[in-house]
């Protein structure tokens, strides 16, 4: 028998094994993860939570199988699949949605976009009431953070304040669509053409959101995601960095991957077919280009087996993000007879959200604190999370960072003493969503 006969049969011993272990997996899936019936006070109504399916388990196992562990076959597959979905020509997987945005941010501090570089000092404009990751980046590049309001009940940037915001120093807009619902695009759009500034579009929580018809993140420079098991889709952790620039995603890809210079994928060489032809800075001519840095960079790569889990939980996107609109709606229509005492959440004008969570304000003059209600839904397992850090110039980690502010802030006050948002993801059903509608009638006195 010849060597290559004998490979051939290994080869197909090997791939109908394969075919038998995932088929094992999928059954695994279905015997040890099925959801049992919800018994109202016994079981808890998360927050936010992934929805797993017996692909992405088959997925998982398929990877692993591999041994290739870091970026691979599933990544590159992930990366186009999740472009187009997007409606962008470049996404970059990444380990986390913080990392994707500290990428965007630090992109455009790059030496290659010359005079529209961000350099220490200059300014970028945010919201106060927002996450740390949003803001972070534009600390740990040296720029200082200008704060403004948000509007309630959208929780979005009051765009109103945006051309008080602008100084001379100013090169970089940054806003987060809160929650899943698109900030006013068209204000912001507008007001960055006509002071020529970068827009981040921080869509960790808005994946499949739009906003006069196109979905967000296609309007911005570059736009940012997270796969964290909270959000619309999950590959554990993980996030990407999308951009419809050549130049941009170059940068990114740099930032991303060490600072080097090569683009060649991990375990492969000369795919850029400049490996010894390339001179750059001081080094020797020729020197391997593997090992040229053109920026200072860091290693954020995802591995594959969460590239193959976010394949088919991208299959899943349509009907997860049904699932969350639909329960948004059920709790937006059981709760409007609550509105003298809690102010319930509105899309942005002409934004069709996809929705992330559900936020409720207490209104100052109710008869409850959001203290007593939030402890009452705790009281009946009802998960509830604040509005992220609500007024991050309150937080001990931005006590004495420069920063500038525009106007008092006071909404993001209200954010911070008197908000709350309650889950809506694809794992909550019907029988749940109607158990939280009942218990914030209960809290109420209703």
């Amino acid at each position: 028998m010849s060597v290559t006969t004998v490979e051939s049969e290994t080869r197909d011993e090997a791939e109908a094994l394969r075919e038998q272990i995932l088929a094992l997996a999928e059954r695994y899936h279905a015997l040890t993860h099925a959801v049992p019936p919800f018994v109202p006070g016994q079981m808890p109504v998360q927050v936010s939570g992934k929805v797993m399916s017996a692909a992405d388990m088959r997925n998982l196992v398929d990877a692993s199988l591999d041994m290739w562990l870091t970026a691979g076959r599933f990544s590159d597959r992930f990366e186009k699949a999740f472009a187009a979905v997007c409606g962008l020509k470049h996404a970059l997987l990444v380990n986390s949605g913080s990392s994707a945005n500290l990428l965007a941010v630090s992109a455009l501090t790059s030496p290659d976009l010359k005079d529209r570089r961000l350099t220490s000092g200059d300014e970028v404009i945010t919201v106060a009431a927002g996450f740390p990751t949003t803001v972070n980046p534009i600390l740990q590049n040296g720029a200082v953070p200008v704060f403004i309001d948000v509007d309630i009940p959208t929780y979005n940037a009051d765009v109103s304040l945006l051309e008080q915001a602008v100084s001379s120093r100013t090169r970089a807009v940054i806003f987060a669509h809160t929650l899943g619902n698109p900030f006013d695009l068209a204000a912001v759009r507008a007001f960055c053409d006509r002071h020529g500034l970068w827009l981040i579009e921080d869509c960790c929580d808005a994946l499949g959101a739009r906003y006069d018809g196109r979905k967000v993140g296609t309007f911005g420079d570059i736009a940012t995601y997270s796969f964290y098991p909270a959000h619309h889709i999950t590959t554990g952790e993980g996030g990407a960095v999308a951009t419809n620039s050549g130049p941009l995603k170059r940068v990114l890809e740099s930032l991303r991957d060490w600072g080097r210079d090569c683009w060649c994928p991990p375990g492969k060489d000369n795919t850029c077919r400049r490996r010894f032809s390339t001179q750059k800075g001081q080094l020797p001519s020729g020197y391997d280009h593997k090992y040229i840095y053109s920026h200072v960079g860091y290693n954020l790569k995802a591995t594959d087996l969460q590239a193959a889990v976010g394949l088919s939980q991208l299959d899943r996107l349509d009907e997860f993000i049904d699932a969350r609109r639909t329960n948004f709606a059920a709790l937006r229509q059981g709760l409007t007879d609550l509105e003298d005492i809690l102010i319930l959440p509105q899309a942005t004008a002409n934004a069709d959200p996809s929705w992330f969570g559900f936020p409720i304000a207490v209104r100052r003059e109710a008869p409850l604190t959001r203290y007593q209600l939030v402890t009452g839904l705790d009281q009946r397992l009802i998960g509830t999370r604040l509005l992220f850090g609500g007024n991050l110039l309150r937080q001990p980690a931005y006590a004495g960072v420069a920063h500038r502010v525009v106007g008092s802030l006071e909404r993001s006050d209200f954010v911070m003493e008197q908000v709350f948002w309650i889950g809506v993801f694809p794992g909550l059903d019907r029988s749940r969503i109607d158990y939280v509608i009942e218990s914030l009638h209960t809290l109420c006195g209703r």
